[in-house]
């Protein structure tokens, strides 16, 4: 195919962009209309062609095109059709993209009686020891290790390794960042031989959801074989606590009793004084009781008794500004009020107390 070269001033291209009509009417002849939608756009081809896009109302192609090519040889020249096509829009349903079937089996498929063969030059794998034809050698070929025809390879090796890193039982996983310590330091991790030891090996044990997987050495997961709980009760405890069966008392220390006031100290000394004088006048009365003669009830004559009339006796004022005397200690006052011990024995000391009261 020979590609038109030529200086275009923009007028080529302006008229394969109004060939509206004519790519229509070769859309109607090829499908009908009933199979063709509006006009939605030019895409350009070369210098020389351009296609018009209409809509496609196929049944089970929603989303699909009408693709018109047009052409144009020179600038003198009508503008022709070179082919009508159907192809996929950008929201049309498509098949995926075809994929040989040797690369379809993905991770999971194989299942028991499949069988899947290696491709014959395969970059995971690499040469190994051949099979000797000497008996001695092939007697220690297993136990050396020999006698596979192929090994990893380097590329297989790391294609092995980053695919372990990052899945789920690599350093990455949901269970690894919220573990309290990694697989390397676990004795349930089993290292792997070889290349790869430094970095996986295999868990042993049952609890954990690794059991029997290869596992990253920063791998980790809540069975981890040195993790120690600390078992405490549910219930709390303070922190100190008292034995009350093995603590001392001691009696509080008395008060000191607070000094009175002076001016309360004035009026229990006159009070003192006072009882004191009372207690000297009543003396003198008792001796003259002592020494009185002593009549006989029979012929002793009996005293008139002087009546008091109360009614006529002068009531005396307490004056309104007399103040009132301090309190006067219990023992104090029992000392004032008290009345001599001494009773009269006579009539004469009766009639005496009687004439001392209406003098009063």
């Amino acid at each position: 195919m020979t590609l038109l070269l030529t200086l275009d001033d923009g007028s080529i291209q302006r008229k394969l962009a109004e060939a509206v009509d004519l790519a229509r009417a070769a859309v109607l002849e090829d499908a009908g209309a009933e199979q063709v939608g509006a006009h939605v756009g030019v895409d350009r081809e070369d210098a020389v062609s351009a296609s018009h896009l209409f809509e496609a109302t196929v049944t089970g192609y929603r989303g699909w095109r009408w693709s018109v090519t047009v052409a144009l040889a020179g600038e003198d020249e009508p503008v022709t059709v070179s082919e009508v096509v159907l192809i996929p829009g950008p929201d049309a349903r498509v098949a995926p993209a075809w994929v040989p079937w040797d690369r379809r089996v993905q991770a999971g498929d194989l299942g028991v009686g499949d069988i899947f063969p290696v491709e014959k030059d395969d970059p995971r794998l690499a040469p190994a020891y051949l099979e000797s034809d000497d008996p001695a050698v092939e007697a220690v070929a297993k136990d050396a290790g020999l006698g596979r025809v192929h090994v990893l390879s380097r590329h297989g090796r790391l294609d092995a390794a980053a695919r372990w890193h990052g899945g789920e039982f690599g350093p990455r996983s949901d269970m690894a960042r919220s573990a309290p310590d990694v697989c390397g330091s676990c004795g349930f991790f089993v290292s792997l031989a070889g290349s790869l030891s430094a970095a996986f090996g295999a868990c042993t044990n049952d609890i954990s959801p690794a059991d029997g997987h290869v596992v990253d050495v920063e791998y980790g997961c809540g069975a981890h074989s040195e993790i120690e709980v600390e078992v405490t009760s549910s219930v709390p405890v303070a922190e100190l606590v008292y034995d009350d069966s093995l603590m001392d008392f001691e009696p509080a220390p008395e008060t000191p009793a607070e000094p009175e006031p002076a001016a309360a100290e004035a009026p229990a000394v006159e009070a003192a004084e006072a009882v004191e004088a009372k207690d000297e006048a009543a003396e003198p009365k008792a001796e003259a009781a002592e020494t009185a003669e002593v009549v006989e009830p029979e012929t002793a004559e009996p005293a008139e008794a002087t009546v008091v009339d109360e009614s006529e006796a002068p009531v005396a004022e307490v004056p309104e500004t007399a103040e009132v005397q301090p309190e006067v200690e219990p023992e104090a006052a029992e000392q004032a009020t008290a009345e001599p011990e001494t009773k009269p024995e006579t009539a004469v000391e009766a009639q005496a107390e009687a004439e001392s009261a209406s003098e009063h």
